[in-house]
């Protein structure tokens, strides 16, 4: 099993509602000089590890875990280390 981390973010030029509350929110608590404020997703996933993982993690991103019209993904594999 190897270890995969999805980080989901919106397209430039796609509103960021909840950036904005955040971004509000923090200059509202006294938090100066926060210019923009992007809010996305992370999900880990546990995956059997084989020759088409690639293909795999691209094909979930785009079918289920991101909206592929406004939103951005990468993914991360993680392999334990061989001892």
């Amino acid at each position: 099993m190897v270890n995969v981390h999805v980080y989901i973010t919106l397209k430039e030029g796609v509103l960021d509602p909840q950036g904005k509350a955040v971004q509000h929110s923090l200059t509202a608590l006294g938090y100066e000089g926060v210019e923009e404020v992007k809010v996305g997703k992370w999900i880990k996933l546990e995956v059997a590890e084989g020759s088409d993982l690639d293909a795999r993690i691209e094909s979930m991103c785009e079918q289920l875990l991101a909206n592929p019209v406004i939103e951005n993904y990468t993914y991360q594999v993680e392999r334990e280390a061989q001892v």
